[in-house]
């Protein structure tokens, strides 16, 4: 790393609910940290993920998606967990959907405070035909908040990222790096394992499992090159656990298998699985489980 004109700094990445914005993390990590799924609000954490280049160190906050539909205290605790997010970092980069601006979108560009530096990331950009349309949303958005850059991008192709890396370098202070070169995130195993877990849950059942669906690790023992994971499901109904087992238990052995191949990946180890499901009835409203399952 280069000494002279070094820069390092936090950069939140906000916008409403299924924007892209783990997608776009893990993208410009280079490392599957974030999960994601079609399913909105999937992201329920602050996720680190840090990319260090020769004269930067960018630490990139992923953060939920902004949640103004509904109003249980899992969400209020995930709301605060956004706006928390825009007054610790030195610059916020924010997803919105190439095409058009929805009113939830408005709703967290209200929420930025006067003064922030913010960038808009429009994503999604390959699923538009054409690019000149981009151009009336553009001049919206610059004229609702003084954005110090707009850059089209499209996390899922990889396009764009290197003009949005380079306007975010421009708004770093000049500071030495704060994690080691080579590492990601600063999210231990443990809290991996059980993302891994809940993505697999919410990409293979889709909606026929509602949000309130939580992964807790039990325990975590890493015996040399092997690591001996126990997890719980919690659920909010007896027939949330009926979905999740499907026959003979066919659908928890494929959540099972394709959340350890994950984090065989990441690990670089092998990886023991165990996973019950139990009912937990009300968990997303009791402020004494929120505090046991870590929001």
């Amino acid at each position: 790393m280069s000494d002279g004109n070094f820069r390092c700094g936090h950069v939140a990445i906000v916008g409403r609910p299924n924007v892209g914005k783990s997608t776009l993390l893990n993208r410009l990590v280079g490392e599957k940290i974030s999960i994601t799924s079609r399913k909105a609000q999937t992201t329920r954490h602050r996720v680190t993920g840090i990319r260090t280049n020769a004269d930067t160190q960018f630490i990139f906050v992923d953060t939920p998606g902004f949640q103004t539909a509904y109003r249980s205290r899992l969400n209020v605790r995930m709301n605060r967990a956004v706006t928390g997010s825009l007054a610790d970092v030195d610059v916020a980069v924010l997803v919105i959907e190439a095409g058009r601006t929805q009113a939830a979108d408005r709703a967290v560009i209200a929420l930025l405070p006067r003064g922030a530096r913010v960038i808009v990331a429009l994503n999604k950009i390959d699923r538009m035909r054409d690019k000149d349309a981009l151009l009336p949303q553009m001049a919206d958005l610059a004229a609702a908040f003084p954005f110090a850059a707009i850059v089209p991008v499209s996390a899922e192709r990889e396009q764009g990222l290197e003009p949005l890396l380079a306007a975010v370098r421009e708004l770093l202070p000049e500071a030495p790096p704060a994690y080691a070169e080579d590492d990601v995130t600063d999210r231990d195993e443990r809290f991996l394992a059980a993302e891994f877990i809940r993505e697999k849950i919410f990409r293979l059942l889709g909606d026929e499992i509602p949000y309130s669906t939580t992964v807790v690790i039990d325990t975590f023992q890493h015996d040399a090159d092997l690591r001996r994971i126990h997890a719980t499901v919690f659920v909010d109904r007896d027939a949330h656990r009926a979905i999740l087992l499907g026959e003979g238990g066919s659908r928890m052995k494929e959540i099972a298998s394709t959340a350890r191949g994950d984090m065989e990946r990441l690990f670089g180890g092998k990886v023991f699985l165990e996973i019950w499901i139990r009912v937990k009835t009300g968990w997303a409203d009791d402020e004494t489980l929120l505090t046991r399952f870590g929001y």
